[in-house]
């Protein structure tokens, strides 16, 4: 492998990713441990957090990468997680968060109860506590620390439905006559990631004088063999005519993560194929 552009590598930092046994989550770790970084996986689940930093391990010869159970939507998870990693003499430098409830849609979905005018308040509570006010906690506890020693970097992993808003036609089902239980992408998923991206700006201002760099990532969608039809019409849209396949983000967030993107704070990076400009 030739030599990484000094800017780019990330030798001797630690990152931390939130959600990192989902389907995003071990790219981000691949794309961080590929440039250098001792990678720290968290979930709520234990088991694919380690099983993704089993392999990360296999995959890259010499990564440093663990596993660890973080709940973001516990008060205290995040401050105790640093916490231990203080007592441990690990410093985070690098924190994505990456944790969400994607409520999925289609026939093995949600239907009737996926609308606005029937959405349960519980379930607006419990996918809000893991997608945004989770980043706020481990902002708040991870970021906290960087600004103290003046550096570090927060990247919140946002969407495309992040910066436009959901087209229901994706989701429609022709088996379905009644409009009123048409299947719905649910408010919370953009209403999340539009508040993400509020939240990167407003950190970056916060803590633009302490060596903290907080910026959003927008990806569109990821091919993980959704239905045809879905991926038919989804595709339809996106200029580029397909979506993303799993890996083609990890450049963006070694760019993002690095000192490649110094002067780079308070920005949304939409990686889409287009689809938001059209």
């Amino acid at each position: 492998m030739p030599e990484l552009p000094k800017h780019f590598d990330l030798s001797g930092r630690t990152a931390l990713i939130t959600g990192a046994g989902g389907l995003l989550g071990p790219q981000h770790a691949r794309a961080l441990a590929d440039v250098g970084a001792r990678v720290l996986l968290t979930d709520i689940d234990a088991a694919p957090a380690a099983a993704a930093a089993r392999a990360l391990a296999d995959a890259v010869p010499g990564a440093k990468a663990e596993a660890m159970r973080l709940d973001v939507t516990d008060p205290g998870g995040p401050a105790g997680l640093a916490a231990t990693l203080d007592a441990r003499g690990v410093g985070v430098d690098i924190l994505v968060n990456n944790a969400a409830v994607d409520a999925k849609v289609g026939p093995a979905g949600p239907t009737h109860a996926s609308r606005l005018e029937v959405f349960a308040l519980e379930q607006w509570n419990r996918e809000v506590a893991v997608g945004l006010t989770g980043a706020m906690l481990c902002a708040q506890a991870f970021g906290t620390r960087m600004a103290e020693r003046g550096h570090g970097v927060i990247l919140n992993i946002a969407s495309d439905l992040g910066v436009i808003a959901p087209d229901q036609r994706l989701y429609r089902r022709g088996d379905v006559a009644s409009e009123s239980e048409q299947p719905v992408k649910p408010v919370t998923y953009s209403v999340i990631k539009h508040g993400l991206i509020g939240l990167t700006r407003y950190l970056a201002t916060y803590w633009a004088g302490r060596g903290v760099r907080v910026n959003a990532l927008s990806p569109g969608g990821v091919f993980a063999n959704q239905e045809p039809e879905f991926v038919a019409r989804l595709e339809g849209l996106i200029p580029l005519g397909r979506m993303a396949t799993a890996g083609e983000y990890r450049a963006a967030l070694q760019f993002l993560c690095s000192d490649a993107a110094a002067y780079m704070t308070g920005q949304n990076l939409i990686i889409d194929g287009g689809r938001s400009v059209w």
